[in-house]
């Protein structure tokens, strides 16, 4: 005890404020734990946050050293993988010698590559966009492995190595395709093509629909706003659904003012194919009566004013306006008897079709691919497009038709009908007639 009044009172008042401190916190320890805990927890992850960002800068500072990117560049540089796969796709004007060249390997593999290759008839002619595929072994020295050539959008040839000689085997690969069969229907608003075109079909499917109806049907004053068609077709797809290819139209029907023409593919004879109305009838005949689709009619055969040379003669011909790039089609099989400069018809191609009949279609933008002089053509097949090419005041085909060394009026041409199917034929006929309309019924239900 303390001798001092005071001092004593004083202790004493010391001991109470600290029983009565002890007290609080004893009450409130919970929460004052937790404070501190939450101050520990702050300055811990500032303290981690600080120390990851310098961190993070030294290790940007690292990777954007350039000694250190040059000596990373170098040491990849020499990792070359063993194999290469080397895909090419044709350009125009390509040879197999070109193609072979522009790859680093030696002379020796390259008089193998075409070595191998001449001995295929499948591969003989090299297509624009043509696929080639080769797989290259780089260890030690380079050499060909295999390669694929493709064929068509159907078939690729494989050669692949021999290992204990220097030469390739051959073999076509079928792609897994799947055939499906696909119905459209439209109303045609500008033209056949455009509208086609809107409802996704391909450009040679509406060219070989504008074909089967070129013999009976004048695109140009047969065909109005709001008539319509119908086509059900194949096409052939892959594993992952793309579109490879298109095959046959099966059925076509164009509707002009309310009146239905119906067109059906049959097989007269082993794989003689050919398109015949509801009765039977083949829409085929020697030449169409007009060679482009979607065109309109700007001047007839007969005299008239040039609109260059500014006097009147004779118009030989008839032309057909239509955009530029249009595709001409040949009006009838026969033999390419001219296929250059024309003077004043610009870019042109002359067609002799028998001992009758030639035609000639002149102010082309170009030709079509392959068509020169002395190439046969199928009747349909595109041999041009339309321009402006040589004495003209816009795109447009100019047209004509000589029959027996004297130009005719296309337009007034008559020429015999197809073959009629009877017998045994029609009643075949019938048969496919009837099946096909029930597959226009399934197609329409799913749609």
């Amino acid at each position: 005890m303390l001798k001092n009044p005071i001092n004593q009172r004083i202790f004493n008042e010391i001991l109470m404020y600290k029983k009565i401190i002890f007290r609080i916190l004893e009450k409130f320890s919970y929460l004052i734990w937790l404070i501190l805990l939450i101050s520990f927890t702050i300055f811990i992850t500032y303290f981690y946050d600080r120390n990851k960002n310098n961190q993070l800068n030294y290790l940007n500072k690292l990777l954007n050293n350039i000694y250190l990117n040059n000596s990373f560049k170098k040491i990849t540089s020499e990792l070359n993988p063993r194999y290469l796969n080397l895909e090419y796709s044709v350009s125009e004007g390509d040879t197999y010698e070109k193609i072979i060249n522009n790859i680093e390997i030696s002379n020796f593999e390259k008089k193998l590559f075409l070595k191998s290759i001449t001995k295929d008839k499948n591969i003989k002619v090299l297509k624009v966009n043509q696929k080639i595929y080769f797989l290259i072994d780089r260890r030690e020295k380079e050499k060909i492995i295999n390669f694929t050539i493709e064929i068509d959008k159907k078939k690729n040839i494989l050669f692949k190595r021999h290992q204990s000689e220097n030469s390739f085997s051959s073999k076509i690969i079928e792609k897994n395709l799947t055939k499906m069969i696909t119905f459209k229907e439209g109303v045609i608003t500008n033209s056949l093509y455009s509208s086609a075109l809107e409802q996704g079909i391909k450009p040679n499917i509406i060219i070989e629909f504008a074909r089967l109806y070129g013999f009976t049907i004048d695109f140009q004053r047969d065909i109005w706003k709001d008539d319509s068609f119908q086509i059900i077709f194949e096409e052939f797809k892959n594993e992952d659904g793309s579109l490879i290819e298109t095959g046959d139209i099966i059925y076509a029907n164009l509707n002009t003012k309310e009146t239905d023409h119906q067109l059906y593919k049959f097989e007269y004879e082993e794989n003689k194919i050919d398109y015949f109305d509801e009765n039977g009838k083949s829409v085929k005949k020697t030449l169409m009566k007009t060679p482009i689709n979607g065109a309109r009619l700007s001047s007839s055969f007969g005299k008239r004013k040039h609109p260059i040379l500014g006097f009147t003669k004779m118009h030989t011909g008839t032309d057909f306006a239509a955009p530029k790039g249009t595709p001409i089609m040949a009006s009838g099989d026969g033999i390419i008897t001219k296929a250059s400069w024309c003077g004043g018809g610009g870019n042109c191609v002359k067609i002799k079709h028998n001992s009758t009949y030639q035609t000639v279609y002149a102010h082309m933008s170009k030709f079509g691919r392959g068509i020169k002089k002395g190439v046969r053509v199928k009747q349909g097949q595109i041999i041009g497009y339309v321009g402006s090419t040589g004495l003209s005041t816009g795109p447009h085909l100019h047209y004509e038709v000589i029959e027996n060394g004297r130009k005719i009026n296309s337009q007034k041409l008559k020429l015999p009908s197809g073959k009629i199917l009877k017998g045994n034929l029609r009643k075949k006929f019938e048969v496919i007639k009837i099946k096909t309309d029930v597959l226009k019924s399934e197609l329409i239900s799913k749609l």
